[in-house]
C-alpha cells in the first residue's frame, strides 16, 4: 500500500484544487510521492501549475525595513505559536527590534544573528532577547529567516507589507533617475509582487530544467486531450507563453491596469523620467510558508479525555 496519510490527501487537495478521491488516486498511483502526485494530476489536466510556496501554516509576522537613503533594506520573519500573540504589542515590538538590528548587522545567517549583541549597553545577544520574550509571552518564538539587500550603485530599494505583516516584499531597482521620480513605480511593483507571486524577474531567468519539465507536462496534457501530434508542439509553446505570464514579473499583467504588462509600465516610467530603470532583484516572504502547522483533532481529543473520567 502507498505510504501516505489523510493529511497528505488534504494537502494535495488544497494545493491543486482537485477533489479528494482524485487526490487519493494520484497518491496511490505515485506511491505517496507528493510532487509526483501534483505532476500526475496536471498531466491529467485536473490541476493548474503548483505554486512555489506551500500553504501558510505558522503564525508570526513579516517585517520589512528600508534605510533612509533607500540603499539598504531587510525582510525578516519571526514566528510564534498563535495569531493572538502575533498581534500583541510585545511581539510586534520584538519583531521591530530584530529588524532594526538586522538593518545594521553584517551577519549572513540566522545562527550568526542569534549570537550577535543587539544592545551594547546591556550586552544581551539577539538569542537572549528572544529567550526573554519567550519566557514573558509563554510561547515558543523563533527568528526563522531574513534577507538583506544592499545597493551599491544608483537606484533604490522599495518595500511593501500586506495584511499587517502576513506578506512582505523587497524590490531593488537600478536607475540614474532621481529616487523621488521612481518611488511610486517601485512601490507599485512591490504590491504587484505581493499580489501575483512571481518566481523570477524575466523570461531569461526561468530555470531551464523547470521549463523543460513544464513543457513535458503540457505535452502529456495535450495528448490526453486527444490533440493531433502534429500540432502539439505549437500548442505547448502557446501555453508556455501563458506560463511566462504567471511566473515572470515583467511578463505579468499589471495589477493596476490589466491592459498593460509590468514590463510596459516600467518602460513608460523610464521614458517619462529620461533614464533606464531595471528591476534587479526581489524577495517575497509569506508568513509561515512551507511550515506545517499542528492539526488538532478535537473530537478524538475530547473522546480520549472522557475515557479517563471515572
Amino acid at each position: 500500500m502507498a505510504n501516505f496519510t489523510n493529511q497528505d490527501v488534504m494537502k494535495l487537495r488544497e494545493q491543486t484544487g482537485v477533489g479528494m478521491m482524485d487526490c487519493k488516486k494520484a497518491l496511490v498511483a505515485t506511491d505517496g510521492n507528493f510532487d509526483e502526485a501534483v505532476k500526475y494530476l496536471r498531466e491529467k489536466g485536473m490541476a493548474s501549475a503548483a505554486k512555489k510556496a506551500s500553504r501558510v501554516a505558522a503564525e508570526g509576522l513579516v517585517k520589512c525595513l528600508v534605510s533612509d537613503d533607500k540603499k539598504t533594506a531587510v525582510a525578516v520573519e519571526v514566528n510564534c505559536e498563535t495569531d493572538f500573540v502575533a498581534r500583541s504589542d510585545q511581539f510586534v515590538q520584538l519583531t521591530e527590534t530584530i529588524a532594526k538590528h538586522l538593518l545594521v548587522s553584517n551577519a549572513t545567517t540566522v545562527e550568526q544573528v542569534l549570537e550577535e549583541v543587539y544592545c551594547e549597553e546591556c550586552g544581551k545577544t539577539v538569542n537572549v532577547l528572544i529567550a526573554e520574550a519567550t519566557a514573558a509571552i509563554g510561547e515558543k518564538i523563533s527568528l526563522r529567516r531574513f534577507t538583506k539587500f544592499q545597493l551599491d550603485g544608483n537606484g533604490l530599494i522599495s518595500s511593501y507589507i500586506h495584511m499587517g505583516g502576513k506578506i512582505g516584499v523587497l524590490c531593488e531597482f537600478a536607475s540614474d533617475a532621481n529616487q523621488e521620480d521612481i518611488a511610486e513605480l517601485a512601490f507599485n511593483v512591490c504590491m504587484q509582487i505581493a499580489a501575483s507571486k512571481p518566481q523570477v524577474i524575466a523570461i531569461a531567468d526561468v530555470d531551464a530544467s523547470q521549463l523543460e519539465q513544464e513543457r513535458e507536462i503540457l505535452r502529456v496534457q495535450a495528448r490526453n486531450e486527444g490533440k493531433p501530434e502534429a500540432i502539439i508542439d505549437k500548442m505547448v509553446e502557446g501555453r508556455i507563453h501563458k506560463y511566462y505570464k504567471e511566473v515572470c514579473l515583467l511578463e505579468q499583467e499589471y495589477v493596476r491596469d490589466s491592459a498593460l504588462s509590468v514590463k510596459q509600465v516600467v518602460a513608460d516610467v523610464a521614458k517619462k523620467v529620461g533614464h533606464d530603470i531595471t528591476v534587479t532583484r526581489f524577495v517575497r516572504y509569506e508568513m509561515g510558508e512551507g511550515i506545517e502547522k499542528r492539526v488538532d483533532n478535537f473530537v478524538d481529543e475530547i473522546a480520549e479525555q472522557l475515557k479517563n473520567i471515572k
